[in-house]
Order: C-alpha cells, then structure tokens, then sequence
C-alpha cells in the first residue's frame, strides 16, 4: 500500500515544488499547517464566543445575528472558524497518509504515531460538538444520531437520547455543558499535539510566512465568497428531512443511520486498534544505534545540536578527560541516520596516525569502513571526467549510475557524509567531481539530512565544507526517487561543465580548538 502512494505524493510534491518552491510547499508543511489552523479556529471561536447565547432558542438567533446582521466581522469569523477547522482535518489526514506512504511511523517513530490518534478523536469531538452549537436542523440531526450511538454503550444510567425526544426535554443546561465541552477539547488537544511533537527535535510547528499569509488570504476569501450558514432551526416536535452534511466532519454519520450500533463501534475499535498497532505489523528492522567513543570525543555539543530525534543528550564527563561534557545517545529514539557522525569534527578520513574511530558513529557503518568504501570507488586517472555520486538509501538507487566514469556510495542519509570525505575524494585524485543527491528538498527521510548538508556545503553549519574545494567541482541534487532520469540529466551537464583541473593539494585539514585536540588529526 505504501508505494502507490509514496508515487502519489512525489508527483504532487514534484508539481508544487515548481509552483511554490521546496519551502512553500504545502505538502511540505502539513503538520505546520494543521497547527497555524488550529490558531485560526482559536482566535475566530473565541470571538464568536463573546456574541454566542447558550440557550435553547437563543443559541440559533445569536448565530443568525452573527452571520445576516454582523457579517463583515462576526460572520466572517464564523466562516473562517468553520473553514479553517475543515482544513485542519484536511491536512490532517494528508499528513497521516503521508507519513504512512514513507514508513515514518516504525520503529522509534511509533510514539508519534501511537499519540497522534487520540489527537484525531478528539479533534473530530470537538469539531462535532461545534455543529451541536449552531441548533439547527444539521445540529437536531447531529444530535439525535450522536446519543443514540452513544447509548449503544451500557455507560449512561439513562439513555441520552431521550433529551431530544420533545422540546420540553431539552433546557438551557445542555448548551451550557456543551460550551464547556467544546472549549476545553481543544485545550486539551493542545496538550495532545505537544505530547505527539514531544519526541521530535526542532518541530515544525509554524509553517513560512509566505505560506501562512497566502493559507490565511485563501480562507478569508473563501468566507467571503461563501459564508457559513444555518439551516433552518432545530425543532424537536418534528423529524428531520434531508440536511447538507460538512463531509469533513460528518462524513461517516449516514453509516450511523444505515447500520446497526455492534457493526459501528466494532468497525471503529478494530480499525483503531490497527492503526495504533501498524508501527509492529511488521516492526521495523532497525540497525544499531549510534555508539559514542569517549577517547575521541570532546564535547563539542554538535552531534546533539544536529540530532533531528533528540536521541543525543550532553552530560557531565564521566571519564576523567578535561573536557566538561560527553555525549550520550538514548537508542530507543536513535534511528542510525548518521547524520550525527556528519557532524562529528573527528570523522576526517585524513587521519592516519591512529585508528579511525571518531567520538560518534554507527556500529553498522562506521567512518572507516565509509572510508574504505569511498577509496575503493576511484577511478582511473585516464578517465575523462571522473564522477563520484553520494546518496542516500531513502532516496535514488545510485547503484544504477555506475559505470567506467562514474563511482557511486550510498548512505542511511546524505547528512551522515563528513564535509571532510568532499576534500579527501578531490585531494586523493578519487573523482574529478562530487555529485551530492538524497531526498527531495523539504522531503528528507530523516527531517533534517538534506538541510544540514545543504548548510555545511555552503559553509553556513559546522563542519564546514573546507574553502579551498571549488564549488564548480560540487554538484548538489535533490530529487525524488522517481526522478531517476532527472538525476541522470543534471549529471551529465554537471561532467559536461566540470573543468579540467588539477587533482587538490594532499593536506591535512586544520580543525578549531572547539572541533577536537590536535592529536586526534
């Protein structure tokens, strides 16, 4: 199922890359998105709030007064509270499927995953109760098919239902509990959505700007192109015809009507006992995490600051050295991308007068053996413009570009290449040029591997790409793994304009105070 799917998503990816760019792209920043929405909702229901009367009658004439005689504001906020609460659930499920089609949802990822449901549930309670509100006909519907799937269960002393049976049933009370409801479920999904980023470092919880003004733009003019409005009011003496259902919300009510209550809430529970158990159907075959080396690593803090999981902690120096911190990995969020061995100043194959072992790598693939892997794809010098080609195992399979004039390496991510391994390839007379390519720009497997590299290539993000490796003999592609024939293009104009250049002086790079002891070079 996933890889249908994964294509889907790379083609509408590739699509909106070229209409907006990587970082407007809102398949990009799904879960932003549903964040700025929840903003949205917010701010326009707590406006709505101060206009709104929690009464039998008067609840439906507050709300017609918002929509037909405060319209330029208060009507506008109702729209905007209705419309941005379908997005949420819109790019809701988007990042759901989403997540899903590119496996991010195993092994170490499962909590995400697992506290993200609950999140759903009760932003479909609170989405629910919002239509209650508005008592109208979609409201009486609403309603009366709500308690009386509810009372399927045996947790209520009296049905519910009966509440809405005749008017002289219904009172006040009701409108004001379900107030009470529907403010604090969405105070409580703030505290769910926190839960659910709790794992994740640096979390997108705020989309770009542009992206923001143009969602907010959109919204606005689609409030005032098409209100939000109320059916007719509720009346419990009479049953209710045929209403217009919001499909986001309501989508699966007519199921309510058409089967019997067994058939419901076991469908739900088994398809939600599925979905919070998909991270183990089948667990996700995970190599070893990261392992630090005390004797060579000095507490420098990067490994740590580049962890896109928060699965490395900086603690107090246990060894004795002179250094006053120490890394520590926590392997139950450890994903082995690597990308912590790419930030590591002691992950330089120019060492040589010891072993090396840098102050953190992984177990599986370690920067000697990535070393032994890198000389192995030289060239020979007679060949006219030698290529070696990094990527990514998430991204394009870079094994199907070798060829005589084309060496190839693939990582767990293209954050974990040192830019060090750049210099030694040029320096060694390894390849006359250094193609870098992974995931798509903004669509990195492990959130941050394509940015960093990005950053520590342009010598904006320690470590740097040393200065004395000219970008012309750097190209860097990012490309989804369907764009395997785009590769191909860029990597052949890339050769074509490669100059003909001299391989680099043999020298061993000079590192800071702050990267690592002398000796360790």
């Amino acid at each position: 199922m996933r890889e249908p799917l994964r294509y889907i998503f790379q083609v509408a990816e590739n699509a909106l890359d070229r209409a907006f760019g990587p970082a407007w792209n809102p398949l990009h920043q799904l879960g932003a998105l549903g964040f700025f929405f929840y903003w949205i909702v917010a701010a326009s229901g707590i406006y709505v709030y101060l206009f709104f009367d929690t009464g039998v009658t008067e609840a439906y004439a507050s709300i017609e007064y918002m929509t037909n005689e405060q319209w330029y504001l208060a009507g506008v906020m109702r729209s905007l509270h209705r419309y941005a609460s379908d997005g949420m659930v819109f790019f809701m499920v988007l990042h759901v499927l989403r997540e899903f089609s590119n496996d991010r949802y195993r092994g170490t990822r499962w909590f995400s995953w697992v506290t993200g449901w609950p999140a759903v549930v009760l932003l479909f309670v609170c989405g629910i109760t919002g239509y209650w509100l508005v008592w109208d006909q979609l409201a009486q519907y609403v309603a009366i098919t709500s308690t009386e799937w509810l009372d399927w269960l045996p947790i209520f002393g009296e049905p519910i239902a009966r509440n809405f049976m005749a008017p002289e049933m219904l009172d006040d009370r009701f409108f004001t509990v379900l107030v009470f409801i529907h403010i604090a479920a969405p105070l409580i999904l703030l505290l769910l959505l926190w839960l659910h980023l709790n794992r994740v470092s640096r979390p997108r919880s705020n989309p770009p700007r542009g992206l923001a003004i143009g969602s907010f733009v959109m919204l606005l003019v689609l409030s005032l192109i098409k209100p939000a409005t109320s059916q007719a009011p509720a009346d419990l003496a009479q049953a209710v015809g045929g209403v217009g259902l919001d499909w986001f919300y309501l989508g699966f009510y007519p199921l309510l009507n058409q089967w019997p209550g067994a058939v419901t809430w076991g469908g739900m529970a088994t398809l939600g006992l599925i979905l919070v158990a998909l991270p183990w159907l089948p667990p996700l075959r995970q190599s070893a995490a990261a392992r630090v080396d005390l004797d060579n690593c000095n507490g420098c803090t990067r490994c740590a600051e580049d962890c896109p999981y928060a699965a490395i902690s900086m603690q107090r120096r246990t060894d004795g050295k002179p250094f006053e911190l120490e890394a520590v990995v926590n392997g139950d969020l450890c994903v082995s991308c690597g990308i912590c061995a790419g930030a590591c100043p002691t992950a330089t194959p120019f060492r040589r007068k010891s072993e090396l072992v840098p102050g953190i790598e992984l177990p599986d693939r370690t920067i000697a053996e990535l070393r032994d892997d890198l000389e192995a794809q030289a060239l020979e010098p007679t060949t006219h413009k030698r290529l070696l080609v990094i990527g990514c195992d998430h991204g394009v399979d870079v094994a199907t570009l070798h060829d005589c004039q084309t060496g190839t390496l693939s990582l767990p991510c293209i954050g974990m290449l040192p830019p060090s391994f750049i210099d030694y390839a040029l320096s060694h007379d390894i390849a006359d040029g250094i193609v870098l390519t992974g995931c798509a720009d903004g669509a990195c497997q492990h959130r941050s591997g394509v940015d960093w590299t990005k950053a520590r290539m342009a010598r904006e993000r320690d470590p740097y790409l040393r200065r004395r490796v000219p970008k012309e003999r750097l190209l860097l592609s990012w490309v989804y793994k369907s764009q395997q024939a785009r590769l191909k293009r860029e990597i052949e104009t890339f050769r074509d304009t490669l100059p003909q250049t001299p391989p680099l002086e043999t020298t061993t790079p000079s590192t800071s105070k702050r990267s690592v002891e002398p000796s360790h070079v």
